[in-house]
């Protein structure tokens, strides 16, 4: 199997699971050029994953339903998705050939979002970035913060597949918050030497989020101390601690 991430827009990733014999799976197909240029290399879409409605995540499933009118195109329950095939919610599996994933609801940057995790792979759209988490278009500190426990307790060899090349400028903010991390620094430091040289940064794995991403580590003490810090006051649970957390985020400039 090959996993390959088909830059779009100015920093979105089309993820494509293809097989040997071309057949691929695409995940988040939001311009449906790149697609296509990999099609005229070899590749078979077999199906569309789709994570959440928003268009640049969605706005090439037309085009590509034209080029292959039979695709299925698996989305969650949200009617502002019209091009859906099939339906999926939490715990839903979705078959498609011999690929299996099972849909978890991670709620938060939007309220219908999905994520899918099979085959050792987590499609988690704008929910969890390297480095970073998605902004909260809908949901609540609440949801989103369930939502991250949820794949952050997926098993930490998972590869972490999502929407967009955000790892540097998360970088900027999660040193603050963390400055005396080691392996964030190195993580840092490895991720400048992939742009540079025009590689990804993603994908990631959930253990390295795990040891170096401020939003799944609103527990550990230092991270605890610098939200309350910049906050000014002592902030009252892991909730409150997120949504202070994302706040301080919102408003970051490097």
């Amino acid at each position: 199997m090959h996993l390959l991430p088909l830059p779009a827009f100015d920093d979105n990733y089309i993820w494509t699971w293809r097989d040997d014999a071309g057949r691929a799976l695409v995940v988040d197909p939001g311009q449906a050029g790149p697609v296509l240029a990999a099609a005229d290399d070899g590749l078979q879409p077999a199906g569309i994953l789709l994570t959440h409605h928003h268009g640049d995540h969605i706005g090439g499933v037309d085009e590509l339903r034209r080029r292959w009118p039979t695709l299925p195109v698996i989305a969650p329950v949200d009617d502002r998705i019209t091009t859906a095939s099939q339906r999926v919610g939490d715990g839903d599996r979705v078959r498609i050939g011999d690929w299996v994933f099972e849909t978890i609801a991670v709620p938060g940057h939007t309220v219908s979002h999905i994520a899918f995790h099979g085959h050792g792979l987590l499609f988690c759209g704008d929910t969890l970035f390297s480095l970073g988490c998605g902004r909260m278009f809908e949901g609540t500190p609440a949801q989103m913060l369930g939502s991250l426990d949820r794949l952050a307790a997926l098993p930490g060899d998972t590869l972490v597949c999502c929407g967009h090349e955000y790892t540097l400028s998360n970088a900027a903010f999660a040193r603050v918050v963390e400055p005396d991390n080691p392996a964030l620094a190195r993580r840092i430091e490895e991720a400048q030497a992939m742009r540079q040289s025009g590689r990804p940064t993603l994908p990631s794995t959930l253990a390295l989020e795990c040891a170096t991403n401020p939003f799944l580590r609103v527990d550990v003490p230092a991270v605890g101390a610098a939200i309350a810090g910049h906050a000014g006051h002592a902030v009252d649970g892991r909730v409150d601690a997120f949504a202070a957390l994302r706040r301080w985020k919102d408003g970051f400039r490097a």
